[in-house]
């Protein structure tokens, strides 16, 4: 049997399987509930379709994918700075720790409030919420990054008078870069549910407003629509980008680590 054929079969006849199990779960429960607030899959299906064709789902995902990128773009580049800063000097770690201990416990729906009370009802408290809701958490991971760095790689980076775009290009970022993988998956699954939050809360457009919408109206078929096809978009995001780009980073690994 060749690869091809033992990647379908083992990575993803599995899931295919998992997910018709799901949806003929899901249409049993509808069947057995018969009631407006358990929509079947095939009324949802088709609710996703009118709404793609003639409705505002399409700019409305368009503009929650803004917000996500925007949002998680900032999160990355500050949390990833501060994050080395604090891996690298322990006594920068020390003094501003508390700080990121209570952001790690902010409820994200509090940041989200104060932000839009501090800014506005604006574009700008909106991401503002959303990154500041993720750079706690890319600051740890990337903390331990810097700790675990090579010494010795270091040392020579020193001894042979590296540049310090050299340093960076092929001492820091290499062996940092697993920890930016890990810190963008989870980051983004993070990221898109706080931003649908934030929209919720205070936006008039993208795919949060669009579930308040519909939950406002009490139709369920609206809010699962909703929800499932930006999950779905996310996954797609997950399993096409971030996934190849993680086993990308951490193909000098060996196979059993």
């Amino acid at each position: 049997m060749n690869s091809r054929a033992d990647w379908f079969l083992f990575g993803i006849a599995p899931r295919l399987v998992s997910l018709l199990l799901l949806v003929l779960f899901w249409q049993v429960a509808a069947s057995l509930a018969d009631r407006p607030s358990l929509p079947p899959p095939a009324s949802v299906a088709a609710f996703v379709g009118q709404e793609l064709l003639h409705g505002e789902m399409l700019s409305n995902i368009g503009i929650t994918l803004w917000r996500v990128t925007a949002s998680f773009v900032i999160a990355m580049f500050i949390g990833a700075a501060i994050g080395v800063a604090f891996g690298r000097w322990q006594r920068l770690n020390g003094a501003f720790d508390i700080w990121l201990l209570v952001l790690l416990n902010m409820p994200a729906l509090v940041i989200a409030v104060m932000c839009y009370i501090w800014l506005g009802l604006t574009e700008a408290a909106a991401i503002t919420a959303v990154a500041l809701n993720k750079i706690p958490n890319v600051i740890v991971i990337l903390r331990e990054g810097a700790r675990s760095l090579d010494r010795d790689l270091d040392e020579m980076s020193k001894v042979y008078r590296f540049p310090f775009r050299s340093w960076l290009r092929h001492v820091l970022l290499p062996q940092l870069a697993p920890y930016v993988a890990a810190a963008a998956r989870s980051g983004l699954a993070l990221v898109w549910k706080i931003v649908l939050v934030v929209e919720l809360l205070g936006r008039p457009s993208g795919v949060g407003y669009a579930i308040s919408l519909y939950f406002q109206l009490f139709d369920v078929r609206g809010v699962l629509a909703y929800a499932l096809t930006f999950t779905i978009v996310m996954l797609a995001i997950e399993y096409c980008l971030l996934q190849p780009f993680e086993a990308h980073v951490r193909r000098w690994r060996p196979a059993s680590a």
